[in-house]
């Protein structure tokens, strides 16, 4: 039996102990064929297929043997196995050439991967990545319905459709808000993105743009708005201002106007603003509760708020043992988190009396002073900024200048290197509370 090309891609490489897949036999390397007679095409599919109770799983062993397995499982079984692909299929890379496009201003000599532009809804569905939906064909759309495909995060910028058009530099990008409707018409939940540049998508546009989207809801749940970044390798790309005190204490006035209308209309304030907006204007952040459960986090909305939470409150928890501790560490940061980690670290000191924290802001020399945030430092600049100076035992980072599934910088150099570099051990953190106390407290 010859393998479909498509299939080429449904090689198994993990089997989960103890799951059906390892008690039935089927190992690393086997082929998944089909499941009751249907050809696997995408993860999405396999994912809809593995929900039936009885099961048929047609698998091409090593040695080309075919064999099927009857199984019969309840609805949310798992087989238990992961492919050396994770979507299966190939992810459908972006067309679009937005005028704000950070991958188009990334240097030579990073991760390869890093150069690679996602524009796929199934990498939405299972890694959380935002999409904008100007490659999508009926048949994308059908799909995302027909297999359920919730929630998708869907990069808007703008729902004025000639001005989409413009910043997203694709014909097709002024169509997003009718495929929008027919999502929310089927039901379809939304998390949606602005990338908010100054003179393009801004004041009134934004609020339109927040208007329409408000519409949607609760399909819509919420939008989040964002700052552009610029770094110094914008060569041969459109001017581009970026958010300066003024500009960004107007965005959180407008902002916040627009919250107290939709919390009376619609019990939520819908729009959030990232904490950057509120750093670049020296602004008090929003009070914890006020983040509504935090449903826009991975868009850096409310991060500092829900850290400095879990901080303090696992602070109460932690034992005698543990304040009495004595150590001298570090903890490297980007400068728009530089004075909340100075603030965690005094208080840190305070409940633990013989704890030293000394507390680095590193510049982004890498991309530009204009790029704050910690998840885009590099090894590089930490090295460069940070080698003369007295780190005590311990380096403390961010997990999230690493990549999500590797410990490798931006800069392609791995954290073992950092470390041997450096000749100091180095931790990174998650953005929970107690995942920052308890490591620097072991």
């Amino acid at each position: 039996m010859e393998v479909n090309v498509k299939n080429i891609n449904n090689v198994i490489s993990k089997v989960y102990k103890n799951s059906i897949a390892d008690e039935l036999g089927i190992e690393v390397g086997d082929l998944l064929m089909s499941i009751n007679g249907q050809t696997i095409n995408d993860i999405i599919e396999y994912r809809f297929l593995l929900s039936d109770e009885y099961l048929e799983v047609e698998i091409k062993k090593i040695n080309g043997e075919i064999y099927i397995y009857e199984i019969e499982k309840d609805y949310d079984d798992d087989l238990g196995i992961e492919f050396t692909n994770p979507i299966i299929d190939q992810a459908k890379s972006c067309r679009n050439k937005c005028v704000f496009c950070f991958i188009d201003q990334l240097p030579k000599g990073m991760r390869e991967t890093l150069y690679f532009k996602d524009d796929d809804s199934r990498l939405s569905f299972l890694q959380g990545n935002f999409v904008t939906l100007t490659n999508m064909s009926e048949e994308d759309i059908d799909n995302i319905i027909k297999y359920r495909i919730s929630p998708i995060n869907i990069s808007v910028h703008t729902t004025n459709p000639e001005l989409r058009q413009k910043m997203i530099n694709n014909r097709f990008a002024g169509k997003l808000y009718s495929i929008m409707q027919r999502l929310a018409d089927a039901q379809i939940q939304m998390n949606c993105q602005i990338v908010l540049c100054p003179g393009y998508n801004d004041k009134e546009e934004l609020t339109r743009t927040i208007s329409d989207l408000e519409k949607l809801y609760p399909y819509v749940n919420s939008a989040a708005i964002v700052p552009v970044g610029i770094t110094k390798h914008r060569s041969h790309l459109p001017n581009l201002d970026i958010f300066n005190e003024k500009t960004a204490n107007e965005t959180i006035d407008q902002i916040q106007n627009i919250q107290k209308i939709y919390l009376d209309k619609i019990g939520t304030r819908f729009a959030f603003l990232s904490d950057e907006f509120y750093i670049i204007a020296n602004r008090k952040l929003l009070e914890y509760d006020k983040y509504e459960g935090f449903i826009q986090f991975e868009n850096g909305v409310g991060m500092i708020s829900k850290l400095e939470r879990e901080i303090q409150e696992h602070l109460i928890t932690i034992s005698q043992a543990q304040r009495m501790r004595k150590k001298k560490i570090s903890i490297a940061t980007g400068h728009s988190a530089f004075e909340f980690i100075k603030q965690m670290a005094d208080e840190i000191m305070n409940t633990c009396k013989d704890v030293e924290i000394n507390v680095f802001k590193i510049v982004n020399d890498f991309f530009g002073e204009t790029i704050t945030v910690s998840g885009l430092i590099t090894a590089t600049d930490i090295i460069e900024q940070l080698k003369d100076k007295d780190l005590g035992e311990t380096l403390y980072i961010p997990r999230s200048m690493l990549k999500a599934d590797e410990e490798i910088f931006l800069d392609n150099i791995t954290l073992d290197e950092l470390q041997k570099t450096m000749n100091i051990e180095v931790v990174p953190c998650l953005n929970e509370g107690c995942d920052f106390i308890d490591k620097i407290l072991k």
